[in-house]
């Protein structure tokens, strides 16, 4: 009887873990997010300076996944797809610091366009295609298509196709996992500010709007990848 209950309670402990709270590891984060904002270094002028302010947000969501420890990236493919994705993003970030310059070129803007592509792919293949939600996937699939119809007409030579193979990049992990769901959301807010800004006419606020929106998804979904891992651990003990 003894052993029984001392059996239980051992399980119990076991299954039962103490919440850990991530909000102390994104304190760089918030403060490297409030120096962007309150310098707000002019976009007129860019410099490896400025490229090294608007990255270093997301250089410390590199040191949020790392602090869970290397075993936990290699054990959780996720995480290290996700993180593999902030990588590329930050490349993107820096990218996107000199293509709006009248001197730009269009392979310049086509690198940009392709980092941040690859970080779409990394992070569907972080989050899968399952659970299958049909119905968000149309919904998706129709939020999509009516963006790219609204922006085709203000499109012109590769950009034609390329943004239509972007749009399809992000929207193949949009729908696919319920905790990084916001997250995508706001980075699709973010992107079609971009395009609709580029491409259509000036958004009023655009910068604030995009780097918000931005940054605030990135954040979400490198939280989404400590959630993968206290779901993979629960099916691993269930």
């Amino acid at each position: 009887e003894r052993r029984c209950k001392k059996g239980v309670s051992l399980s119990t402990r076991q299954v039962q873990r103490p919440p850990v709270s991530e909000g102390p590891k994104l304190v760089p984060f918030f403060k490297a997010t409030c120096v962007y904002f309150v310098l707000w270094l002019p976009t007129s002028s860019p410099s490896w300076f400025s490229a090294l302010i608007k990255c270093l947000p997301i250089f410390c969501l590199w040191v949020f996944l790392l602090a869970h420890g290397i075993n936990f990236l290699v054990a959780h493919r996720s995480a290290s797809r996700i993180l593999a994705g902030l990588i590329f993003s930050a490349v993107g970030d820096a990218f996107l610091i000199w293509q709006d310059l009248p001197a730009a070129t269009l392979p310049m803007a086509l690198d940009c366009l392709l980092m941040f592509a690859i970080t779409h792919i990394l992070y569907s293949s972080a989050f899968g295609m399952k659970p299958l939600d049909l119905k968000a996937g149309f919904l998706m699939g129709l939020v999509c298509s009516s963006c790219y119809a609204f922006l085709y007409s203000y499109l012109s030579g590769p950009f034609t196709y390329l943004v239509a193979v972007y749009i399809l990049c992000n929207d193949l992990w949009t729908w696919t996992k319920l905790s990084a769901c916001i997250g995508a959301m706001l980075f699709m807010v973010s992107d079609l500010t971009i395009a609709v800004n580029k491409f259509c006419f000036p958004v009023p606020y655009s910068r604030v709007i995009i780097m918000a929106t931005y940054y605030a998804a990135q954040m979400l979904i490198a939280l989404s990848a400590v959630e993968s891992r206290d779901e993979e651990d629960f099916k691993k003990r269930s």
